[in-house]
C-alpha cells in the first residue's frame, strides 16, 4: 500500500470514528454537571439572629442585571438566558412577575463557556498508531507522536502520517443568584458546572439551570453530582 493511500484511509477512518463519538446511537445524552449551593435564607432578617423561615413555593421575582448583561450581543444573550432560566424557575414553583409588578425576590443568572481546542489529558502530538508496515523497499513506518515517516530506503519524509482530528472541549457554567429585593441581600447561591464536547443548545443550558436548582431551597452541603439527560 502505498504511502497516499495510507493517509487517505487514515483520514476517512478519523472522521468516521470522530463522528460516530460524536452522534452515538442512544436518544439522549449525558450532562453530569457539579454542583454547588450556598443558602443564607435567614441573612433577609432585619436584625442578626432572627429567625426566618425557608420560602416555599410559590414564590415571584424578578431578573436584575448586571451592566455588562444589558446591551448589544450580550443583552440578547441575556434574554435567552433568562427565558431558560425562568422555566428552570418555574419547575420549582418560582414565578417571573409581570411587567411593573413588585416582587419580594431578584434573581440574577450569568452564564460561561470557555472553548479548548482539545480535552485537557489530550496531547497536541499524539499520533493514533505506531504501527508499522515492514522493512522493505516499498514500505513505510511511523513513529508514535512524530509528524514523520520513515520509507524503506531510509528517506525521511516530514508530513503528519495520520493527522489528527481534533474535536474542541468546552468548560461551562452557570450561576443563579438570588437577593432579598427589600435588602438587597444575597439569600441564594448556586451554580454547576460541565465539562464536554457537546455544543451549545438550549437542551444543555437547561440541563444544567435544573442542576443548579436541583434540592432547591434546602441543598445539602458541599459539591454534588448532578447528572440529566437530555434528548437528542
Amino acid at each position: 500500500m502505498t504511502i497516499q493511500m495510507l493517509l487517505r484511509s487514515a483520514r476517512v477512518l478519523g472522521a468516521a470514528l470522530a463522528a460516530l463519538a460524536l452522534s452515538g446511537c442512544a436518544t439522549v445524552y449525558l450532562v453530569d454537571n457539579q454542583v454547588q449551593s450556598f443558602p443564607r435564607w435567614a441573612d433577609q432578617a432585619a436584625k442578626p439572629g432572627t429567625p426566618v423561615a425557608v420560602p416555599q413555593a410559590p414564590q415571584i421575582f424578578r431578573f436584575d442585571r448586571l451592566p455588562s448583561q444589558r446591551d448589544g450581543r450580550s443583552g440578547t444573550g441575556q434574554d435567552q438566558l433568562e427565558t431558560l432560566a425562568a422555566l428552570a424557575l418555574a419547575k420549582v414553583g418560582w414565578t417571573r412577575a409581570a411587567d411593573g409588578t413588585a416582587s419580594p425576590w431578584l434573581v440574577q443568572v450569568d452564564a460561561s463557556t470557555l472553548r479548548l481546542p482539545r480535552a485537557p489529558w489530550e496531547s497536541p502530538y499524539d499520533n493514533f498508531w505506531g504501527g508499522y508496515g515492514g522493512f522493505g523497499p516499498g514500505y513505510g513506518y511511523a513513529m508514535p507522536g512524530r509528524d514523520y515517516i520513515v520509507t524503506g530506503n531510509g528517506q525521511v519524509v516530514w508530513m503528519p502520517v495520520f493527522p489528527r482530528i481534533e474535536t474542541p472541549y468546552y468548560k461551562r457554567e452557570v450561576t443563579l443568584v438570588i437577593r432579598h429585593a427589600a435588602s438587597g441581600k444575597v439569600v441564594y447561591e448556586t451554580r454547576a458546572a460541565h465539562d464536554g464536547r457537546w455544543n451549545s443548545s438550549n437542551g444543555l443550558w437547561s440541563a444544567m439551570l435544573d442542576a443548579a436548582l436541583r434540592d432547591f431551597p434546602a441543598p445539602p452541603e458541599g459539591v454534588r453530582q448532578v447528572n440529566i439527560e437530555v434528548p437528542r
